[in-house]
Order: structure tokens, then C-alpha cells, then sequence
């Protein structure tokens, strides 16, 4: 299983699971869902996430994803072209900061 990570707070993931479809704040303003891959998501929380609570990390099987994923970017960030049906995330894992807001790996996407 292919899997790319995509972060968000935990209330809208819940709200997410009710409606069926993840839309990510993104989606709307720039067209895509933000993802990463294992070696990106860490970077991506302490750039973009630090220091917040309440959050989450979702694991999403790339082959049972609806919407059209594109690598882009000079890192090749994965983006979800559409909303992301809630059964193509096979799990989600609490991510939270350490005493520095900084965020590490969880241990669960540890291999």
C-alpha cells in the first residue's frame, strides 16, 4: 500500500467522517488538497503546524483515492485534485507538539 500523510485538526477530520468527504482548507483557494510523503510530514507540521494542539495525521491509501493526485513541486509534494473520500484514509494518528511546539514523527508511522 502506497500511502501519503495529510494534516488537519481534528474537528474537521470528525466532521469530515460525518459528511462522507474531506475538502481540506485548500481545496477551494488553490484547487488541491496539501499531502506529504513519510519523509516530508514532520517538516510540513513544524513549518506550517507549530506549536498547535488538537491535530492529526491522516494515512491515505493512494489506490483507493477518488480524486486525481498529482506529484508537484520541486519536492514533489503530493496534491489531491478534489475532495478526498473518507475511505481512502485507512487511519488517522494524534500529532502533537513536544514542550518546544516543535512536532516529531509519530511513533506509529515509524517502520
Amino acid at each position: 500500500m502506497k500511502t501519503i500523510l495529510h494534516i488537519t485538526q481534528r474537528a474537521e477530520w470528525a466532521a469530515a467522517k460525518e459528511l462522507g468527504a474531506y475538502r481540506g482548507n485548500t481545496l477551494n483557494s488553490e484547487g488541491f488538497i496539501h499531502c506529504s510523503t513519510l519523509e516530508q510530514v514532520v517538516n510540513s507540521a513544524n513549518r506550517f503546524f507549530l506549536g498547535q494542539q488538537d491535530l492529526v495525521v491522516l494515512v491515505i491509501d493512494q489506490s483507493l483515492v477518488q480524486p486525481e493526485i498529482k506529484y508537484e513541486g520541486d519536492n514533489l509534494f503530493p496534491h489531491i485534485y478534489g475532495a478526498l473520500n473518507v475511505e481512502a484514509v485507512v487511519r488517522s494518528i494524534d500529532l502533537e507538539p513536544g514542550a518546544d511546539g516543535a512536532f516529531s514523527l509519530p511513533s506509529e508511522l515509524i517502520e
